[in-house]
């Protein structure tokens, strides 16, 4: 199914805040439910709304919103979310050493000396991963850190002097692809640890990471009995139940269009494409508008395809709606990199996932159940 936009960039916005749990004012469109129609929860009678932000984890903004039979439950949840969260950012960085912890950038320096003993939620991750790698074709590889890391050091080094911003060069990058097979990755589940067979290997888990950890917290979160919120991880998005009322969470896909028009600004002052009905579901976007750096002009997006080397640049974003965060992230990062027919019959194999791809030319193709979810569209955005 093909959809056209006909005012990209135009300045309405159907939802009043990305986790449009809280107060939407969208009409749905004729292909959603209503959420009108929706009976309260009996067991849910009497809870009020509260939110929750924190600025400390995995270098984003978390939101959380939702209902509790009182303040003090969800401020018993809430710190119980928060400290998950921030030993799953402790544990996945690759860039910081923390007393007491072995992460993955103490694996980067020496994994590769011999088997390093870690904790279960590391190798948990890169068993995942190693699935991931298969589902996606190789466009999802935490083993593809070499190459990732020299962007990442060009990157920085064009934000911090635009003018003197350059490419890296690609006799460089391809010596690096030569240190990121996933095989060198050895995992011994029975023992508990990692071990590099390439010293040059280096994990980045930009890809899954975040999203794994997501979905992780939320089901504990569940666990401890927190039966309905939306939590929003700088864009992971993971619903956990209904509304008191019995109608589903709401979350919006931004126009990656107007967000890149809006690039140096606050991006999330930038439009809602489409908005979608969510519940116990997660929706993670992958965008060229999201992080990127100039060269003469020209940007350069920091999803990199691991067959050219070089940014992704077949769409402008791609959404992804799944029961999991995890494989949502992963996906939202290897269907950026494959072509549509690839990624649309790679979607089709999948259970329970669909898709919303935005093209360049600003078109949009959903997956042939995404539709089912989407409660409102952007004024002028025809259906």
């Amino acid at each position: 199914m093909v959809k056209r936009l006909l005012c990209a960039g135009c300045a309405a916005v159907l939802l009043a805040a990305s986790l449009a749990g809280c107060g939407s004012t969208a009409s749905p469109s004729a292909s959603a439910s209503s959420a009108a129609s929706a009976s309260a929860d009996p067991a849910m009678a009497g809870w009020e709304k509260y939110t929750a932000s924190w600025y400390d984890v995995f270098d984003t903004v978390t939101t959380v919103i939702g209902y509790a039979s009182s303040e003090e439950e969800w401020d018993r949840q809430m710190d119980a979310l928060h400290q998950d969260l921030a030993e799953y950012h402790q544990l996945y960085d690759i860039y910081n050493h923390y007393e007491g912890v072995t992460n993955l950038y103490d694996l980067n320096h020496s994994a590769a000396q011999g088997p390093v003993a870690v904790d279960q939620r590391i190798m948990d991750l890169l068993v995942e991963s190693r699935e991931m790698y298969k589902t996606t074709s190789g466009q999802m590889n935490v083993a593809f850190g070499a190459v990732l890391s020299i962007w990442h050091d060009y990157r920085e080094a064009g934000l911090n002097d635009p003018d003197s911003a350059q490419l890296p060069p690609m006799e460089q990058l391809t010596a690096a692809s030569e240190h990121c097979s996933i095989d060198d990755l050895v995992l011994d589940e029975e023992a508990g640890t990692v071990y590099f067979a390439d010293d040059q290997l280096q994990l980045d888990v930009g890809s899954v990471g975040k999203g794994y950890a997501v979905e992780m917290v939320a089901r504990a979160a569940e666990e401890r009995g927190l039966a309905s919120a939306i939590l929003s991880v700088g864009g992971n998005v993971r619903t956990i139940g209904h509304k008191p009322d019995g109608s589903r969470w709401t979350a919006g896909i931004q126009d990656p269009w107007a967000s890149a028009e809006l690039a140096g600004q606050v991006v999330n002052d930038a439009p809602y494409l489409v908005s979608v009905y969510m519940e116990d579901m997660a929706l993670v976007t992958s965008g060229d508008y999201q992080r990127f750096y100039e060269v003469d002009g020209e940007r350069y997006n920091h999803i990199i395809d691991p067959d050219t080397l070089m940014p992704a640049d077949h769409f402008s974003a791609v959404a992804v709606l799944v029961p999991d965060s995890g494989l949502g992230d992963c996906l939202s990062t290897g269907l950026f990199c494959l072509s549509l027919e690839d990624g649309q019959a790679l979607v089709e194999s999948l259970d329970g996932v669909e898709a919303m791809w935005m093209l360049k030319d600003g078109s949009v193709v959903y997956s042939s159940g995404f539709g089912d979810s989407v409660k409102a569209t952007l004024e002028g955005y025809e259906p």
